[in-house]
């Protein structure tokens, strides 16, 4: 994992033209990516068209990042993320479509049949993009266009007992979806003794005598660990609040 110092010169590299720096600041932080993505599954976009997506809006991040913000380069670039991948589905999405964009899907369609016939693999979208001429970001919209709107009772196969409708985020929209990937951003860079006493106070409703007895201290120590957790939190979300 990468820290926040490394980081932020991988960022300045990449807003250089380092496409080395924007490769691997995408390969570090693709578990970030995917899990804003994951919450528009279920939309008639298949997942690694919204990882495609989803990296575009990170890209734009990493443009209009600056360390001057004050704020963690990952916690500025989920909202980004987000709007991106809305964005796409908003405008782009099944339910309006160009004829320019479906044109080029059929195109896109056709070349990556003979491209897989040829080399075996599908081809990748800096490919796609090269051969039409397009940005990268116009082969992905394409794509996605050319997916079919499913019905939010559909289900994936015949073995899932889920439906779609089960995927699709709780009311409050993208701004709710946001609070708790900031959160969850917030929990992860807390140490392993951190994160398992806030696992067993606020999500197995533990009292601090219990979580005394599971760790093997006492609880004049838990309430003190307690209370630094709280800081560290409020602090963390704080920085996500002046990122948007």
């Amino acid at each position: 994992m990468l820290s926040k110092e490394d980081t932020h010169l991988l960022v300045a590299k990449a807003k250089e033209g380092d496409n080395a720096a924007k490769e691997r600041l995408i390969q570090e932080n693709s578990p970030l990516i995917k899990s804003v993505i994951r919450r528009f599954r279920g939309r008639g976009v298949e997942y690694e068209d919204l990882f495609q997506i989803g990296a575009i809006g990170f890209l734009k991040a990493i443009s209009n990042f600056s360390e001057g913000f004050g704020v963690k380069f990952t916690t500025y670039a989920v909202p980004m993320i987000c709007g991106e991948v809305m964005r796409f589905l908003r405008d782009d999405g099944s339910v309006k479509v160009s004829r320019t964009l479906k044109a080029l899907a059929v195109k896109i369609a056709s070349f990556t049949e003979e491209y897989r016939a040829r080399t075996g693999e599908s081809p990748a979208v800096d490919v796609l993009a090269e051969e039409f001429k397009v940005e990268a970001q116009e082969i992905v919209y394409a794509i996605g266009s050319s997916k079919p709107t499913l019905s939010i009772y559909q289900k994936e196969s015949e073995e899932d007992k889920g439906e779609l409708i089960d995927r699709i985020p709780a009311q409050g929209g993208a701004e709710e979806m946001v609070e708790r990937l900031a959160v969850k951003d917030a929990v992860s860079r807390l140490t392993s003794r951190e994160q398992t006493i806030v696992s067993l106070r606020y999500f197995q409703d533990k009292t601090q005598a219990d979580v005394a007895l599971t760790l093997g201290i006492s609880q004049v120590q838990v309430s003190r660990l307690e209370s630094g957790i709280i800081k560290k939190l409020r602090e963390r979300l704080g920085e996500h609040e002046k990122a948007e």
